[in-house]
């Protein structure tokens, strides 16, 4: 939580980070607060009482902003690498292409469509009947293990829920990918080293982000399931839901000269102010 939110009071409040590439990076901040903030309470409060109960409607309250949170990343990571595409492809037109208006509306996009879709999901799983007290085989209200308590039949719900998850996952991944083909393409035919470098470091640190999120995600949810497999998809579960947005602003930082840059200036201003109140 604190990596995410200093990431993104460095974007807002240094102007020199006032550009496409970080502006998606601080979306992308902003994102794993409040994913971070949808689980990770909840859970720690279950440990530390020993209650792990969960009222239906906060069941599906969860569900709502964990799903919603988990297609708007998988847009955020296609916009993000396509950016960079531009950046590092096309140069010459990359300030006229990723212009403010075209950050604004994908950066809006991403947010709205997967809210709205997520929505129609969460409708037709209160639409579901569930008899009496449940035990989810979780750690937290994910769809599969819900859908699996129901006593109604969800074989419309889960054609449903395939379809949303198919347009929000496949069509990201793809340009994901087509992206970064076209970057390396591009990285390889560039003849000093030193300019190799420049340019996969541009877009070193987000590959590294997208690997590790598709990667989880993949086993997670793509993999049978089946009880061999249950308790390996839960602590896959794990790196996608807590460790992704731990590491996210450690690898951005780590491995990024601006964001370092603007960090250490920030503190300079701390620590200038410090001294300034004690004299």
């Amino acid at each position: 939580m604190a990596g995410n939110i200093l990431i993104f009071a460095l974007v807002v409040g240094d102007q020199q980070l006032h550009t496409p590439m970080y502006f998606f990076l601080g979306n992308l901040s902003c994102l794993e607060i409040c994913y971070s903030s949808t689980i990770l309470p909840r859970m720690l409060a279950s440990f530390l009482t020993g209650d792990r109960t969960i009222s239906f409607r906060g069941c599906l309250l969860q569900m709502y902003f964990f799903g919603s949170l988990g297609a708007t990343e998988c847009y955020l990571l296609a916009v993000m690498s396509y950016d960079r595409y531009l950046a590092i492809c096309k140069p010459l037109h990359y300030s006229t292409l990723m212009n403010s208006r075209l950050c604004l509306f994908l950066a809006a996009g991403s947010w709205i469509s997967a809210f709205l879709a997520i929505s129609i999901i969460i409708v037709l799983v209160s639409q579901l009947t569930f008899c009496g007290p449940n035990e989810i085989d979780h750690f937290f209200c994910d769809l599969t293990p819900v859908l699996k308590l129901s006593s109604t039949d969800t074989h419309l719900m889960e054609i449903t829920t395939f379809i949303f998850a198919s347009i929000f996952t496949l069509p990201p991944f793809l340009l994901t990918i087509l992206s970064y083909m076209a970057i390396i393409g591009t990285i390889l035919r560039i003849s000093s080293t030193t300019g190799k470098q420049k340019a996969f470091s541009t877009c070193s640190s987000h590959l590294v982000v997208v690997t590790s999120f598709y990667g989880t995600l993949g086993i997670v949810y793509v993999l049978p399931k089946n009880d061999a497999l249950r308790d390996l998809n839960k602590v896959f579960s794990v790196f996608y839901t807590v460790l992704t947005p731990l590491l996210n602003p450690l690898i951005y930082s780590l491995r990024n000269r601006e964001v370092k840059e603007g960090l250490r200036k920030w503190l300079s201003k701390f620590i200038f102010c410090v001294r300034k109140q004690k004299l």
